[in-house]
């Protein structure tokens, strides 16, 4: 939920970018950023600290505060966070309560999720930065219009989206807790989307999809052989272990990404020879 607040504060503020992307945290040297957001004549950031386990808050004149990472009620960390943004003059008019969850308590109210792991939150920031990694690779490899490698705080899952160009069909929404607008500017245009949950089901996974699905993506050959295609979630899953203790965890990862991605490229008719592109293109000169 406290990513979910501070994700709040930057839709508040930042215009909008297609598909959202305003809204997003990105993976930092120390956990995750909202990156620059815009304020009257200056700008201000908010970062999750996991190494120091703190919530700090800057702006461009200068002024720092700081809200400790620690076991405390939702409420808490919420009129924390409200107060250190008052203090340093800035207004955060947000709606208060979650998205994307089943049971959406108002943050004022939220005094049942008060947990704080220190290890374990580094441990996430730490597979968000592996993840973040090997996406940013993938993502070069493509010179259409491509998403940054960013997370999304409503579904909790790292992402990186690509477009073949065309327009897709009114997505039909359905997510709890959210306007089918959201889904419906989200998904406005053909894509290819790939992915890191770190948990909150059984375990953690990479993910592909296709929106519209082409006929026959789901039977698309992919790899690695750990890598399945679930009809319940509608996308292809790669449990997370199975990168982890892989012998060359990178190249599993990519191949997963590289393969899925084909899928909906082949099965859609995507114009591959000019979305993609050779990374390396000028390394003879650099």
């Amino acid at each position: 939920m406290w990513t979910q607040i501070v994700g709040k504060v930057r839709l508040a503020h930042a215009p909008l970018v297609n598909h959202w992307w305003q809204v997003t945290l990105y993976v930092s040297p120390r956990g995750l950023t909202t990156s620059t957001i815009p304020y009257g004549s200056g700008v201000f950031d908010i970062e999750f600290d996991f190494v120091d386990h703190e919530l700090r808050i800057r702006t461009s004149d200068g002024a720092v505060r700081a809200v400790a990472l620690e076991s405390k009620p939702v409420a808490r960390f919420y009129a924390e966070t409200m107060r250190a943004l008052d203090e340093m003059g800035i207004e955060a008019r947000i709606q208060a309560r979650p998205n994307e969850v089943e049971t959406a308590i108002p943050f004022a109210e939220d005094h049942d999720h008060a947990s704080y792991d220190p290890g374990a939150a580094r441990l996430f920031w730490q597979q968000l930065l592996q993840a973040h990694r090997v996406m940013s690779d993938f993502r070069s490899r493509f010179t259409g219009k491509a998403s940054p490698v960013h997370f999304f705080w409503g579904a909790m899952d790292l992402a990186c989206t690509r477009f073949s160009g065309r327009p897709a069909p009114r997505h039909p929404g359905g997510a709890p807790n959210c306007g089918d607008w959201v889904m419906v500017e989200g998904y406005s245009r053909e894509l290819s989307s790939c992915g890191f949950w770190p948990g909150g089901g059984e375990e953690g996974a990479f993910y592909a999809y296709a929106y519209p699905e082409p006929d026959g993506f789901a039977d698309y050959p992919v790899t690695p052989a750990d890598a399945f295609y679930s009809r319940e979630n509608g996308q292809f899953l790669l449990p997370y272990e199975k990168v982890r203790t892989a012998s060359d965890p990178d190249a599993v990862l990519m191949a997963f990404l590289q393969t899925t991605y084909e899928a909906a490229a082949e099965r859609g008719r995507w114009d591959r020879d000019m979305l993609e592109c050779d990374p390396l293109r000028w390394r003879e000169f650099q």
